[in-house]
């Protein structure tokens, strides 16, 4: 699943591509994606028509788009969640569409100010018009239309800020985590602690920090759990600059292109490859229906764990 570094590539994406564009039609090609819709999807492609984006927002895995009404502030929000194959790509119009298209949002851009000594380099039409697409082959991501979200969705309102959030509350983060009697990585998944954080970020912030994820929140001091933090955002920062992780073509950002911060991992998806720090073979142990990837020297299990 994209976690928060692949999700804040596509923001940034959307960002630049689509934030001042209105939404001229829409097109719900399979109406799973738009299941959350209770009024279904001919309501969902009539709410979002001829509503402005004019933000692109993310909070941990979730992204949304604030909306105008013609004449007014935006107040309603598209929101995103990518689930595990979600993507959403801007193409030119008449680019053949996805294997896994789900929806589909024409875009028309704010006529471009051309001045009369300026050369028009391409027909208007081309530049204006536009397509932002949401593909999802295996459709456990999903659209919303949030009524009165343009700030913050209600719908995710519970969710904790994340770590690259200038809202995020160190102290109290400090605080929950030294309270709580979970393994440290068990609290990094929680998203009304800290949000984004996955598991593969959690087990490189983890290596990276030296701690084993079975160890309690209780069991460490408050300088332990500031450098996990500050490691958490490295390795996120890190995963950004080469734009995010990608295993295979499900994540892509839109454009289309994949990120190579698969190839600087250290610890998950290492099993018998030698440690980078200590050359202990990775070991890989079953974690929540997943798995976690840890180095046996550098991060000793606690006694509770080995028992």
């Amino acid at each position: 699943m994209p976690e928060l570094p692949e999700v804040e590539v596509v923001r940034a994406g959307l960002e630049r591509h689509v934030v001042g564009a209105t939404i001229s039609a829409v097109e719900v090609l399979h109406p799973r994606p738009v299941r959350r819709h209770a009024p279904g999807p001919a309501d969902f492609a009539s709410a979002l028509t001829g509503r402005t984006v004019t933000a692109a927002r993310r909070r941990g895995k979730y992204l949304w788009l604030p909306l105008a009404a013609p004449g007014s502030e935006a107040d309603d929000a598209l929101l995103a969640h990518l689930g595990m194959s979600g993507q959403m790509l801007v193409q030119p119009v008449g680019v053949p569409d996805e294997r896994h298209l789900r929806v589909r949002f024409t875009l028309s851009a704010a006529e471009p100010v051309v001045s009369d000594a300026e050369p028009v380099e391409a027909p208007r039409q081309a530049r204006r018009t536009s397509e932002l697409r949401f593909v999802d082959q295996r459709m456990f991501g999903g659209l919303a239309l949030s009524a009165g979200g343009a700030e913050l969705p209600p719908e995710i309102a519970h969710i904790a800020p994340d770590p690259l959030d200038e809202l995020f509350d160190e102290a109290a983060f400090v605080t929950r985590v030294r309270r709580s009697s979970s393994g440290i990585k068990r609290i990094l998944l929680t998203q009304t602690v800290i949000s984004g954080v996955g598991n593969i970020y959690a087990d490189e912030a983890l290596w990276r920090s030296r701690l084993h994820g079975e160890r309690p929140g209780n069991r460490l001091t408050r300088a332990h759990v500031l450098e996990l933090l500050a490691n958490v955002r490295e390795v996120m920062n890190d995963a950004l600059a080469q734009g995010g992780t990608s295993f295979d073509a499900l994540y892509v950002n839109v454009n289309g292109q994949s990120g190579y911060f698969d190839r600087s991992l250290a610890a998950y998806g290492r099993e018998d490859e030698p440690c980078r720090r200590c050359g202990t073979l990775i070991r890989r142990v079953a974690f929540m229906n997943r798995s976690s990837y840890f180095c046996p020297v550098c991060q000793p299990a606690p006694r509770s764990a080995r028992r």
